[in-house]
Parts: C-alpha cells; sequence; structure tokens
C-alpha cells in the first residue's frame, strides 16, 4: 500500500527543466536573416492546417502542416530590402505583397515552422542579395594570336583528312 502512494507522488512531480530543451522548444523572438537584419515574430503570421498526403488515420486528426503568412509592406524590413523583395517575380507574393508559404514534409508542427522560417529566411535573402556588376574584358593580343593559330592547325588538320579533290 505504501508503494503505491509514493508511486503515484513521483508521477505527479513534474520533472526538472532542462535548459538546453527550453533552448530549443522556445523559440527566439526573432527570425535572423542575416548580420544585420532580423525579423521580430509578432510580424509573422502562423496557421496550422491538416496536411495532405499519406498518413494513415493521424493524417485526419493532426494539423500538423503550416501556412506562413509574412505582409511584407508593413514589415519592419529596411526599404531597399522591401522594395526588393517586392518586385521579385515569385508566385508565393500575393498581389498585397503578402508572402503565403506553406510547410508539410515534417510530421511535427514545431519542425515544420522551423521549416516555414528558413524558407521565409532564405527568399529574403536571396531578394536581398546584389550581384556584382560584370565588368566587360577583352582578351590579350597574344591569346587572340594562339587562338587564331590553334584554330588554323585544326583547319590543316582536318583538311587533310579529306579526300583528295581531282579537279
Amino acid at each position: 500500500m505504501g508503494g503505491a502512494a509514493v508511486a503515484s507522488f513521483r508521477q505527479s512531480r513534474p520533472a526538472p527543466l532542462d535548459k538546453r530543451l527550453l533552448r530549443r522548444y522556445i523559440p527566439a523572438m526573432t527570425l535572423r536573416i542575416n548580420n544585420t537584419i532580423s525579423i521580430p515574430l509578432s510580424e509573422i503570421e502562423i496557421n496550422a492546417i491538416r496536411a495532405s498526403g499519406p498518413g494513415g488515420q493521424n493524417v485526419n486528426k493532426v494539423s500538423s502542416a503550416v501556412h506562413l503568412r509574412f505582409d511584407v509592406a508593413a514589415s519592419s524590413l529596411p526599404n531597399s530590402a522591401k522594395v526588393r523583395l517586392m518586385n521579385r517575380p515569385d508566385s508565393r507574393m500575393t498581389k498585397d505583397g503578402v508572402i503565403v508559404l506553406k510547410a508539410n514534409e515534417h510530421r511535427t508542427l514545431a519542425a515544420n515552422t522551423r521549416a516555414a522560417h528558413a524558407r521565409l529566411a532564405q527568399l529574403i535573402r536571396e531578394a536581398i542579395f546584389i550581384p556584382k556588376r560584370r565588368i566587360a574584358t577583352r582578351p590579350s593580343r597574344g591569346a587572340v594570336k594562339r587562338r587564331l593559330e590553334k584554330k588554323a592547325s585544326r583547319s590543316a588538320i582536318k583538311k587533310g583528312r579529306r579526300k583528295p579533290d581531282l579537279d
């Protein structure tokens, strides 16, 4: 009888908090894009939806997929990033300037949320990246000469392979 009371007491006591688990399951309050840009998570709207596809009985009961909505115009992104993001031809952007992403590649809601955040960050990173302007260069006189000499020698080799002309 005494053993049963002790067992129920042990089950009702909460487990001690592990700092590593807290860091893993309590998300940061911002989504970091790069060293200078980060977005507060309050600007990102996340809705849990039911995932499509195989999953047996579980698929009809659990809302594990994620719809992420991010309003670019109302965000705290720098204006240059907003303009580049809005002008980008992308089917995930609505006419109102809202990015809509769907993540359902994982089985859990938390994993799909992380995946959606990662895809949003990557999309913004690609939009704000400014490629270096190409500097037009010309081949040197020696390089042009070597190329034409190789071309002429190759032509002579191929000319030697032809049937002789009897005319």
